[in-house]
C-alpha cells in the first residue's frame, strides 16, 4: 500500500499521526533485530517534548546567600563580605529546547554498547519553527561527527521544509539533488567516514510521495556493513496492527 497523509483529513478526522509515530519505530526494530548479526541490536526510543512549569514560590522562599571572608567563623565581630553578581545582558521567559524524538537506534554490543546508527522519524513539532529546526538539525550533525549513520524519514505533509537540506547546509555542504526546490517529504541517510586523508560525507536521499510506496534505505553499521531498511514493509506493518486504513 502507498504512503498515506496522516496530517490532514479524511485520515487525520480518524486516526491521530502520532499512532503511526509511536507505532512505527517498535516494526522497524522487529524487522532489523531479525536480520541484524548478534553482535548488534536494535532499539527504539520515543521522547515527547514537554513543558515543564518552574514553582515560583519555593524560589522566593529561598534566602540570598554571601561570600563571608575565611575569619568570620571564630570572630563575629568581623562584617560579612557579600558579592553581588551583575545583572544579566538577557533574561526572557522560556523554556530549553526539548524537542520530540521518535527514533530507532542500532547499538554494538561488542563494544560497550555503542551507538553505531540511528533512524530519525520527523514529528510535525520538529519543523514548525526555525529554533525546534535548528535543535533537530544539531542533534544529527552531533551524531555524525560520532561517526554514527543517520536516517531521517519524513512524511510530515503539513510542513513544507526539508530537515535533510537543513542539515546539510548547518554542516556546509549541499545536495544537487534538492534543486530547485527541496522536496517536503523525504527519506536521506547521512554518513561522516574518517578516509585515508580526510574526512568522507556520503549521503543517499530519496523523494517520498503521498500515493507512492517508500523505499528501501541502506543503514549502514561500520565502514563496509549496511543493512536494508526497508520502509515500506515496516510503514505498512504498523498501519495494520494499528487498523489505520
Amino acid at each position: 500500500m502507498p504512503l498515506r497523509d496522516h496530517f490532514r483529513p479524511p485520515l487525520a478526522n480518524r486516526r491521530s499521526w502520532d499512532e503511526l509515530h509511536g507505532g512505527w519505530p517498535m516494526m522497524m526494530v522487529m524487522a532489523l533485530n531479525k536480520r541484524l548479526p548478534p553482535r548488534y541490536v536494535a532499539a527504539p526510543r520515543v521522547h515527547l517534548g514537554t513543558w515543564s512549569e518552574i514553582d515560583v514560590a519555593s524560589f522566593e522562599e529561598e534566602e540570598p546567600s554571601g561570600l563571608a571572608s575565611p575569619g568570620d567563623a571564630g570572630n563575629a565581630s568581623v562584617a560579612t563580605a557579600t558579592w553581588a553578581p551583575p545583572q544579566p545582558t538577557l533574561a526572557v521567559a522560556t523554556a530549553p529546547p526539548d524537542p520530540d524524538e521518535y527514533e530507532v537506534r542500532v547499538y554494538d554490543t561488542r563494544h560497550q554498547r555503542r551507538l553505531v546508527a540511528a533512524v530519525e522519524i520527523v514529528s510535525p513539532a520538529n519543523k514548525d519553527r526555525p529554533e525546534h529546526r535548528r535543535v533537530f538539525v544539531a542533534k544529527c550533525a552531533a551524531l555524525l561527527r560520532q561517526q554514527v549513520s543517520v536516517a531521517i524519514v519524513d512524511v510530515v505533509t503539513t510542513r513544507q521544509f526539508n530537515l535533510y537540506g537543513e542539515l546539510l547546509e548547518f554542516i556546509g555542504q549541499t545536495d544537487p539533488s534538492l534543486a530547485p526546490e527541496p522536496p517536503p517529504l523525504y527519506a536521506a541517510v547521512c554518513r561522516w567516514r574518517s578516509a585515508v586523508e580526510c574526512w568522507e560525507l556520503k549521503t543517499w536521499a530519496h523523494t517520498l510521495a503521498v500515493g507512492q510506496p517508500l523505499p528501501t534505505l541502506s543503514l549502514w553499521l561500520a565502514d563496509n556493513f549496511a543493512v536494508p531498511l526497508e520502509l515500506e514493509a515496516s510503514y505498512e506493518e504498523a498501519c495494520q496492527s494499528l487498523r489505520i486504513p
